[in-house]
């Protein structure tokens, strides 16, 4: 879609806010965080107050990241398969229930421990629905050379609010209760419902019927698991997500017991961290300018590694809060440098499902990370699990090494025209199986060339919803190769060229310039035809006893 005013082909930090949907829905979305925090705040220090278990208390922050892990992955094949602008106001609906559940309950005194982490879930059950269908509804509402800086926005924005919420979470705890948070917290979920529902952006549509929800998960899943540069990237996400959460789960246990202060210190620290992260998001583009995005990537995870490792060894209000900042700015820059790699890495048909991939395990990550580091504080001490994610941490950062993260040419993943070839027969959408042949004439001394453009062809047309993919080599006539794959539909073959982007169709060509026959290579589309005798609704079915 074409933002609403025309901007320079570089896009700048700001530049996304040009746009009437964004900046509307981006807005809301602050307002509904903000309250968020509050709430999330008075949660965590009420479950401090009412139980006397670590465990509990590490465990609000698992209640609401858990659903996520369970659930996002189906979410962002919905979001693929289905409207995203309604995934998105559903998510927004169970987040705003939960809130005005627990307002509800606090007001009526039947607050529980079990309660308020099982309407933590509900919450979190709303962003796992809504989170991937709000980022992958970022490229369809601006253009792509916008989407690094709108996922810098977006990351900035809650930061933002996070450097504010805490304390003013804090501030109204101290001085008017946590009803009152709670409160405010379920007005502010009812602005991004408003939002989205007059918000309209332009979806690219598409001719071929919706793919089945279990069909867009493996699909999804397929691609996911045959793209390095995307594995990379959720396998470091994961890993920096059970580490880190470790200073956001145990802070209010820090307060409590290293720095012997209440809600309002509380909230300071947590806007202390909020800022730190808010720095870093306005320092973001300059950084990534001069420090290639892997290796930034790497000093974040080392940053928050310092920041574990001083928390817990300090009693002075400003250290915790100084290495708070530091935590802040390393944990935006990786998770903002990690959700842009995957987004430039996904063609539209999946990003949906990739993001929702990455926020699945990275979710699952801090849940668990959540709960290791709540029973070991609760086992050990609080040193050992501070000291503990700090080591794991600097781990993360090694595993640049092993695991880079590549950012893709945007231009790589634009999407191509096809055109369907025309058939002799009348085939239904869900005639199959097809098999597709195509024979190339290949000259000796080009036989390793081809080869080498084979192996990224499989990974491609693979990716894309290719089976059974096959090379094949004629052994009477040497010079004959053949490539052999099935899609289980002609629906399903028609899905994968259209998936195919403009690169994808590059590759074709270079494969095309290899051929040595005359004209182009040969392509041949069938339909496979069983043998097997179909038996009669009135023919009646033979038992066979067994001895």
């Amino acid at each position: 879609m074409q933002p609403d005013d025309p901007h320079p082909a570089v896009s700048t930090t700001l530049a996304p806010l040009r746009n009437r949907a964004f900046r509307a829905i981006w807005t809301a979305t602050q307002i509904s965080s903000l309250g968020w925090l509050i709430q999330t705040t008075a949660i965590s220090w009420l479950m401090a107050t009412i139980s006397a278990s670590d465990l509990m208390v590490a465990l609000v922050q698992a209640s609401s990241t858990l659903p996520a892990f369970f659930l996002s992955i189906l979410a962002g094949a919905i979001a693929d398969s289905f409207s995203r602008r309604g995934v998105m106001l559903a998510g927004h609906f169970l987040i705003a229930l939960a809130s005005l559940t627990l307002a509800v309950t606090v007001a009526l005194g039947l607050v529980s421990p079990w309660l308020i982490l099982g309407l933590g879930f509900l919450a979190g059950c709303g962003f796992a629905l809504n989170d991937p269908a709000w980022h992958a509804s970022v490229g369809d509402i601006l253009e792509k050379r916008d989407i690094p800086a709108a996922v810098t926005l977006m990351s900035v924005g809650y930061n933002i609010v996070r450097s504010t919420g805490p304390a003013i979470g804090g501030a109204i705890l101290a001085f008017y209760g946590p009803l009152a948070a709670f409160v405010l917290a379920a007005l502010s979920d009812l602005v991004p419902l408003a939002a989205i529902s007059r918000s309209k952006w332009h979806v690219r549509s598409s001719s071929l019927p919706r793919e089945r929800v279990a069909t867009a998960v493996h699909d999804g899943l397929r691609f996911t698991a045959m793209s390095s540069e995307i594995r990379a990237a959720i396998v470091r996400g994961t890993l920096f997500g059970v580490a880190s959460i470790c200073t956001l789960a145990l802070l209010p246990l820090i307060v409590r017991d290293h720095l012997a202060g209440g809600p309002i210190v509380y909230g300071a620290l947590l806007a202390a961290f909020g800022i730190g992260a808010f720095t870093a998001g306005l320092s973001s583009s300059f950084l990534r300018r001069v420090v290639p995005q892997d290796r930034l990537i790497a000093l974040a995870s080392i940053a928050c590694a310092a920041c574990c490792f001083l928390l817990p060894l300090t009693t002075s209000i400003p250290v915790a809060a100084l290495a708070l900042a530091i935590g802040g700015a390393g944990w935006l820059l990786t998770w903002t440098g990690v959700d842009v790699a995957i987004q430039l890495s996904s063609p539209r048909w999946v990003v949906g499902r990739t993001l929702s991939i990455y926020y699945a395990l990275s979710y699952g990550g801090m849940a668990a990370g959540s709960w290791i580091w709540g029973y070991v504080a609760q086992t050990y001490s609080l040193t050992v699990a501070f000291e503990g994610a700090a080591a794991v941490l600097l781990l993360v950062a090694a595993a640049a090494f092993v695991l880079p993260i590549e950012l893709w040419d945007e231009a790589e993943q634009e999407a191509s025209d096809f055109e369907p070839p025309s058939l002799a027969l009348d085939l239904q959408p869900r005639s199959g199986p097809i098999v597709v042949k195509i024979d190339y004439v290949i000259a000796e001394q080009d036989h390793e060339a081809f080869i080498a453009c084979m192996r990224k062809r499989r990974r491609i047309q693979s990716q894309a919803g290719a089976r059974n993919w096959t090379l094949q080599r004629n052994l009477l006539t040497p010079t004959l190769w053949t490539e052999t794959f099935r899609t289980p539909t002609w629906t399903d073959y028609l899905r994968l060229n259209h998936r195919l982007s403009a690169a994808d169709q590059e590759l074709s060509k270079r494969l095309a310039a290899f051929h040595d026959g005359p004209g182009a290579p040969q392509i041949v589309l069938a339909i496979e035809r069983t043998t097997t005798q179909a038996r009669s609704r009135s023919q009646p079915i033979t038992r066979v006893s067994r001895p």
